[in-house]
C-alpha cells in the first residue's frame, strides 16, 4: 500500500505538471524530404539562393500532392518561393555541394500544419491525413525466360527500389531480397497466392497488406514498334479477399524501357493512394471530442501511448479529465468522423472498443488478447 501511495503521487504530480493538455501533431505528414537541388548562377551565394527557392517550391508542391486526390492536382494554387516561406516551419540541408558558380544540396522542409489545412480549405480543396501501415511490394518480372522474383536481373525490382524512398500516405516497403525472405516465401508461394506466407514477409518489415506486381514488357499492338508494359496488381490482406487491378501503359516517344517502368511503379502507387485517400478524406474542419479511457500499469504505459498517439493525424488534442492508478479518463479531440478516427487509430496499432458505457482505448495487440 505504502508503494502504491508513492506510485500514486509522483504519477499524479508528472501528469499534472506535463500532460493537463497534450497538443498533438502529425508533423511527419508535413515534412517533405530529400528534395534534391542543383542549381547555377555568376556565384555561389545567387546559386544557393535561387536553389533553396527552387527547393521550397517543389517540396511545398510534393506535399500538397501528397494530401490531396490525383484528380485535384491540377487544381491546387501555384505559388511563389516569398508566398510560400510562410507555410515553412524550418528546413534543414544536407549533402551540399558548392562551386564558384554551382549549388548542390537536398533539402528537408517541415510545413506549419494549420496554415497548410487552412490553406487547402480555403480554395475549396479536399485533403486527407491519415498515413496507412506500409504496403509491402513484391514486383515480379515476366521476361522470355519465365517469372523472376529475388533474381538480381530483375529491372522491375530496381524501378521499385528507386521509387521506395518516395513518401505519401500509403508508404511501400521492399525487401531486402536475402536468404532469410527467400527461404520465408518461395516464388511458388507468391504465384498461388498463400496468404499465410505472404503475411509472415510481411509480418517481418512491419507492413500491413501486400501488394504482388506483376509487370511484362512486350509490343504495342498498334504497329508503332513501341512498348508497353502489362501491370497486373493483386492486394493480400488478413482482412479481406485479395483485390486484383490491371492496366497497361505505352511507351512514350523518347522513353526508355527503365523510364517505362519508373512510370508504372509510379501509376501502381497512385492506384494505392487515392483509394485511402477518399476514405480519409477530412470532412469539416471542427474538431469532435469524444470521452475515452485509458487502462494503465503504470507510467509507462501511458507515455508509450502517448508517443503512438502522436502519429494519429486526425487526433488533434488530448486533455486528461481523470488519474487513477489503472486507468486514464481523458477527452480526445478529433477530426473527421468516428469511423475515420477508428481506422486512423489501426494505423498506430491501437484499438478503440465499447464496453459498458464508456469507450476504451488499448494497445491492439492487448485488445486481440481481450477477445481471444
Amino acid at each position: 500500500m505504502f508503494v502504491g501511495r508513492i506510485f500514486s503521487s509522483t504519477c499524479s504530480g508528472i501528469f499534472l505538471t506535463f500532460l493537463l493538455m497534450v497538443r498533438i501533431e502529425a508533423a511527419s505528414v508535413f515534412e517533405v524530404r530529400d528534395v534534391a537541388v542543383d542549381a547555377t548562377a555568376k556565384t555561389a551565394a545567387k546559386a544557393r539562393e535561387a536553389a533553396l527557392a527552387e527547393g521550397e517550391t517543389k517540396a511545398f508542391r510534393q506535399l500538397l500532392e501528397r494530401l490531396t486526390l490525383s484528380d485535384d492536382h491540377g487544381r491546387l494554387p501555384r505559388m511563389s518561393a516569398g508566398e510560400i516561406a510562410g507555410y515553412v516551419s524550418d528546413f534543414s540541408i544536407s549533402d551540399e555541394k558548392t562551386s564558384d558558380v554551382r549549388y548542390l544540396a537536398r533539402l528537408h522542409f517541415r510545413f506549419k500544419p494549420v496554415e497548410v489545412r487552412k490553406l487547402l480549405r480555403n480554395v475549396g480543396m479536399r485533403f486527407a491525413e491519415t498515413v496507412s501501415k506500409p504496403v509491402l511490394i513484391l514486383p515480379v518480372f515476366q521476361p522470355a525466360s519465365g517469372l523472376v522474383l529475388w533474381e538480381k536481373s530483375n529491372p522491375w525490382w530496381d524501378a521499385w527500389k528507386e521509387r521506395s524512398a518516395v513518401h505519401g500516405l500509403v508508404p511501400v516497403a521492399l525487401p531486402h531480397g536475402d536468404l532469410s525472405d527467400i527461404d520465408t516465401l518461395s516464388i511458388k508461394q507468391v504465384l498461388s497466392g498463400e496468404v499465410e506466407a505472404l503475411n509472415k514477409l510481411a509480418e517481418r518489415y512491419d507492413a500491413g497488406d501486400t501488394l504482388v506486381v506483376y509487370a511484362r514488357v512486350g509490343l504495342d499492338p498498334d504497329g508503332s514498334g513501341a512498348r508497353r508494359v502489362d501491370i497486373s496488381m493483386t492486394r493480400f490482406s488478413i482482412l479481406s479477399e485479395p483485390q486484383i487491378v490491371r492496366f497497361t501503359l505505352s511507351q512514350n516517344e523518347g522513353e526508355t524501357v527503365k523510364d517505362l517502368l519508373l512510370r508504372g511503379a509510379d501509376a501502381v502507387r497512385g492506384r494505392l493512394e487515392d483509394p485511402w485517400k477518399r476514405v480519409n478524406l477530412i470532412v469539416g474542419g471542427d474538431a469532435n471530442i469524444i470521452a475515452i479511457t485509458v487502462p494503465i500499469t503504470g507510467l509507462e504505459d501511458w507515455l508509450e501511448l502517448q508517443k503512438q498517439l502522436k502519429s494519429v493525424a486526425v487526433v488533434r488534442g488530448v486533455t486528461i479529465v481523470l488519474i487513477s492508478l489503472d486507468e486514464i479518463r481523458v477527452n480526445l479531440n478529433f477530426v473527421g468522423t468516428y469511423s475515420q478516427l477508428l481506422m486512423a487509430l489501426q494505423q498506430s496499432d491501437l484499438t478503440l472498443v465499447a464496453e459498458e458505457n464508456e469507450r476504451v482505448l488499448y494497445p491492439t495487440v492487448a485488445a486481440k488478447r481481450r477477445k481471444s
